[in-house]
């Protein structure tokens, strides 16, 4: 069994989020009964209808925004086998039995009553590891609900509040950077392969360092796992954890080396890959290798349009090899590029990603996109 929770502006909110749940949850199986909790958020508790179904949910929804830009849902695995239900109601659902009473006759979260109730025996109360204060601000449920000492499977971060993982934040601290190859849209490309980046803000104080707002702190612990002292440009790239919990608008930004500002927004930007749960799920982390994947190129091109691409924009990367993928339909081309050195892969990325390419079709471009390769030790 899998459980969800997830929290967001109450705008985003719907009358039914049990029905959201339902909705989300159900392309990765049958989904059994869910329980809803609320206080500053919602949290929620899902059962499938087998191991095998709870898998493919944590594994396409962790990390997944509900709306674009925020409501990340952050997916674990619950202690109970299964979910007691006596109500149909928008908190409650038995999908397997449609005919309870949805006013209920059952005290369903174990109100008032003075044992743990039905809903999880002794045995699968959690020790107590250090997280249960940290969890009772964030973890719903009515008073006496057994449920209140479980760690939510879902924890969701909006953009501009802190996180609840273990730093607390969503913002990235960057050291180390080429003050004169690097901007804000350079840092968007290579962040965004771990996660939706809000906002970049280089550091007038302090040359070569930026600030970095990720989604929900999920992404910026990838980030970190996977970015952490990577050279390119001739440096040697840090990250760290901000204390800052977000990046406040910046009216006034000073211009970098390129002429570009110093600060920008990409909130709502086109180019994020997690913004809901069919895109994320695309998403395949990786640590930076030699090998790029290309794609969301035009259907039909050859090699030496490749090659055109980085001529133009990075002449000191040229690729090594380029193998293209068949194509199952007619609409794009994608495939492999591989270069000499990983340093060599992580320039071009961060130069070529989100470059745009005639399209011979129609008026409007490709965007040409491009990540780390899991296939670079096959290439």
């Amino acid at each position: 069994m899998a459980a969800a929770t997830y929290e967001g502006h109450s705008s985003k909110r719907l009358k039914t989020e049990q029905d959201v749940i339902h909705q989300i949850c159900s392309p990765n199986g049958k989904v059994l009964r869910i329980v809803i909790f609320k206080k500053n958020g919602i949290q929620a508790m899902v059962e499938f209808d087998s191991v095998e179904s709870a898998k493919r949910a944590k594994h396409s929804l962790n990390g997944c925004d509900i709306y674009s830009g925020c409501c990340t849902l952050r997916v674990e695995y619950a202690k109970p086998s299964r979910l007691n239900v006596y109500k149909n109601d928008h908190e409650s659902f038995d999908y397997t039995n449609s005919a309870l009473d949805p006013y209920g006759h059952h005290d369903a979260y174990g109100g008032g009553s003075r044992h743990p109730g039905p809903y999880m025996p002794d045995s699968f109360m959690p020790p107590n590891d250090g997280y249960r204060d940290a969890r009772s601000s964030v973890l719903g449920g009515l008073p006496n609900s057994p449920y209140t000492n479980q760690t939510p499977l879902i924890q969701a971060t909006p953009v501009n509040q802190q996180g609840s993982g273990p730093q607390q934040g969503a913002v990235l601290m960057v050291y180390g950077l080429n003050h004169q190859m690097m901007n804000c849209d350079r840092l968007f490309n290579l962040f965004c392969q771990y996660g939706n980046v809000v906002r970049v803000k280089f550091l007038k104080s302090k040359e070569g360092c930026a600030m970095v707002q990720m989604g929900d702190s999920i992404s910026v612990e990838r980030c970190i796992t996977s970015l952490n002292k990577v050279s390119f440009f001739g440096h040697e790239m840090q990250l760290g954890y901000s204390k800052q919990a977000f990046l406040n608008d910046v009216k006034q930004p000073f211009d970098l080396p390129d002429g570009t500002a110093s600060f920008k927004d990409f909130m709502g930007n086109r180019n994020n890959r997690f913004t809901n749960p069919e895109s994320a799920s695309k998403n395949r982390i990786s640590q930076p290798t030699e090998v790029l994947h290309f794609f969301n190129a035009p259907y039909g091109i050859e090699e030496q349009d490749i090659l055109n691409i980085f001529e133009e924009h990075a002449p000191n990367n040229k690729p090594n090899n380029i193998k293209f993928f068949p194509s199952k339909t007619e609409r794009s081309s994608s495939g492999l590029i591989q270069f000499d050195t990983i340093s060599s892969a992580i320039e071009a990325l961060v130069v070529c990603n989100h470059v745009s390419m005639p399209n011979p079709n129609g008026k409007f471009p490709f965007v040409f996109k491009l990540c780390f390769s899991l296939s670079a030790s096959r290439y």
